[in-house]
């Protein structure tokens, strides 16, 4: 589902349509609620604990091909927010919905533009703000050509949003970190919306170590304001280890651009490896600091996701 801004009510008052709760869309929502006026109310809350409120209302929207071609879809379904807390800011038109969910973009525009398909490709963190990252929806997203490697998504009955893939293990350099003799299938979680990966607590101790044994700079300390992340503090650019994660059927080799938050000017030169852990799961999340600098397809129609190496910066 797609978030808006509260001005959504001025901007569409002459063809907005608002669902009413006793509508079949209105069931379709996990969080989908009848207001007083008889209107469908939702709730959607976010990890870093960011709320959207709102009421499902319908228009039509509008959407450029790559051909210039210019594509309606009527009864476009669409979150109107109008009580949105935490990350969010007046800077931003929305949000728009990427799951595999029947009211999500994806979900509703596939008939349109030839399957429930979509690529994203991220440029690295603190790239110059002139330089955007890239998404194709439709028909001529997928992801082909030499080095590509694809692995199953795999669905769950509780959560037929999320996407989620099976991580077998994960190597610093050349030492293989299997996860633990039990691997349950879709134990990683793949999220735009997280940045850095997030392990669980078995796995992340044995990559810490492994890290810290390849990176030639001594640990930072002395700073608690960093807490218990793995920070080096260096003028030029980290000289880390390689690693690779071992996805079902896809190898993912990240380099330190991957693996580590560069510093800001705030931070002078810090660097922290971009992993964090999970002290009672069993799974974890592959978050967008690995995504980074791979062109990356998701197909939800063959439910698959293919990844392929990429200088986002020249998409």
């Amino acid at each position: 589902m797609t978030g808006s801004p509260s001005n959504c009510f001025v901007k569409h008052l002459t063809v907005l349509a608002h669902n009413s709760c006793d509508s079949p869309l209105c069931h379709k929502l996990d969080t989908g609620v009848c207001s007083p006026e008889k209107r469908c109310n939702y709730t959607y809350g976010y990890g870093d604990n960011s709320l959207t409120k709102g009421v499902l209302a319908q228009d039509t929207a509008t959407f450029t091909s790559n051909t210039g071609k210019l594509v309606s879809l009527s009864r476009f379904l669409f979150g109107c927010g109008h009580n949105n807390t935490g990350g969010f800011n007046d800077h931003e038109m929305g949000l728009i919905g990427l799951g595999g969910g029947p009211t999500s973009l994806i979900s509703q525009i596939g008939p349109l533009f030839g399957g429930k398909k979509f690529s994203q490709c991220l440029v690295p963190f603190l790239t110059d703000i002139k330089i955007s990252s890239r998404m194709s929806f439709g028909k001529g997203s997928q992801v082909l050509g030499d080095g590509v490697v694809t692995t199953p998504l795999v669905q769950r009955e509780q959560d037929m949003t999320s996407y989620f893939v099976t991580l077998l293990g994960i190597s610093v350099e050349d030492t293989y970190l299997p996860m633990n003799s039990t691997i349950e299938k879709g134990n990683m979680l793949v999220d735009s919306g997280t940045p850095p990966n997030i392990l669980p607590q078995q796995l992340y101790d044995r990559v810490y170590v492994e890290v810290k044994n390849n990176v030639p700079l001594e640990l930072i300390t002395n700073d608690p304001s960093l807490g218990p992340q793995l920070c080096y503090r260096t003028q030029t650019n980290l000289k880390g280890p390689t690693l690779t994660y071992h996805f079902e059927g896809a190898n993912l080799l990240l380099t330190p651009i991957q693996t580590f938050i560069p510093p800001t000017p705030e931070t002078k030169g810090v660097f922290c490896l971009a992993i964090n852990n999970y002290t009672n799961s069993n799974g974890g999340v592959y978050g967008n600091f690995a995504q980074s600098n791979y062109l990356i397809g998701f197909d939800l129609d063959r439910q698959v996701v293919s990844f392929k190496a990429t200088d986002c910066t020249k998409q």
